[in-house]
């Protein structure tokens, strides 16, 4: 039985079954049940009680909304593009959770483990955009069409400081093989590449690290949309952006979509900076453990620091006010993006020449 595992049959199934796992606990647990915390958490901040109603203390609420948009009739505008407009909620949700190939949630636990996990889930991300453009367009209404603008601006604008962030962290670990940078992490939290990695002899680099770090979290919250960067979504002006015309499943797509890339982008943050499945102090004690215990252990830790990155997510969308268009430009174009080339420039050349000096 072993041996099936290892021919062409058993290694399609074995994938198959690996995706369809990642999906089910993406959808069913982290997806669902983190819509919920994060409108408890909204409420929470405001002083109110959230969903309290459907279930105990209103955990099937989430279950709720979804029967409603499984039901709800499909009405397509009578001059929308039909195929496209239909087409775009697919490609984005497509992409969105193809993103979750290459993010490794365990030790072992990776549908493909590639070596340019990070160059494939940045090239992944960036064609989510135009899953948005071809519904503002397809719509055939002005205010689908500015708010794809808007979107495509600003997911473009902002990606280019997440990708130099993302360098320092390869020039930090010398892998672009996500997997990799996470085993570089770990022995503690000294470790991780918030701190410079490589314990303390990189401690300086801190001091470069962590406003990195702020920044991929920003960014991460202007390439999702979310407050206080939702501008394609401004209700003062343009009602809810590309998404005005979608109703019922394809609305359910496109903000299943955005749930999935703000959770890829929390798991991100915890990957690439925090450590990923590593726990924050020494774990000799799993030496002896069976191999699925210690990937559930490290499971545990990736879920929780995600959580933890989650939670700021939600608290950033509760307190701070939105951002006005010309600010949001102006952050990403005249702050992020300098501070993000300086950055690059000093890890690299500690690379290179803090071997020298010590």
């Amino acid at each position: 039985m072993t041996a099936f595992w290892t021919t062409p049959a058993g290694w399609s199934l074995l994938t198959v079954g690996q995706i369809l796992l990642v999906l089910l606990v993406l959808l069913l647990t982290l997806a669902i049940f983190l819509i919920y915390g994060d409108r408890k958490i909204f409420a929470a901040v405001q002083m109110r009680r959230g969903p309290n109603v459907v279930g105990p203390f209103g955990l099937l609420q989430s279950f709720a909304d979804l029967g409603k948009f499984l039901i709800k009739e499909l009405v397509i505008p009578a001059g929308a593009d039909k195929v496209v407009f239909l087409l775009a909620p697919l490609i984005s949700v497509t992409l969105a959770l193809g993103s979750w190939a290459a993010m490794p949630l365990a030790p072992g636990w990776v549908v493909s483990n590639i070596s340019v996990g990070v160059l494939y889930l940045f090239a992944v991300s960036s064609l989510g955009v135009y899953g948005i453009i071809m519904g503002g367009w397809a719509s055939n209404s002005k205010y689908p069409f500015l708010g794809a603008l808007r979107s495509a601006a600003q997911m473009v604008s902002y990606e280019v400081s997440i990708g130099f962030v993302i360098i320092t962290v390869i020039l930090l670990s010398g892998s672009m093989n996500l997997t990799r940078i996470v085993e570089l992490q770990a022995g503690g939290f000294w470790h991780w590449n918030i701190l410079g990695g490589a314990g303390l002899a990189n401690l300086p680099l801190a001091l470069v690290m962590i406003p990195m770090g702020v920044i991929f979290f920003i960014s991460g919250l202007a390439e999702t949309n979310r407050p206080p960067f939702d501008l394609p979504e401004a209700e003062s002006e343009l009602v809810a952006g590309y998404a005005i015309e979608y109703g019922s499943t394809p609305y359910l797509l496109f903000y299943l979509s955005e749930m999935s890339n703000i959770l890829l982008m929390s798991g991100l943050m915890a990957v690439l900076f925090l450590g990923g499945w590593q726990a924050p102090f020494p774990t000799p004690f799993t030496a002896h453990w069976a191999p699925t215990a210690v990937s559930l252990f490290g499971f545990m830790w990736l879920y929780l620091k995600s959580l933890l990155v989650f939670f700021m997510n939600s608290m950033v969308r509760a307190v701070v006010p939105r951002y006005r268009y010309d600010q949001l430009m102006r952050l990403g174009w005249k702050v992020f993006l300098p501070t993000s080339l300086v950055a690059v420039a000093l890890v690299a050349g500690w690379r290179v020449y803090a071997p020298v000096i010590g």
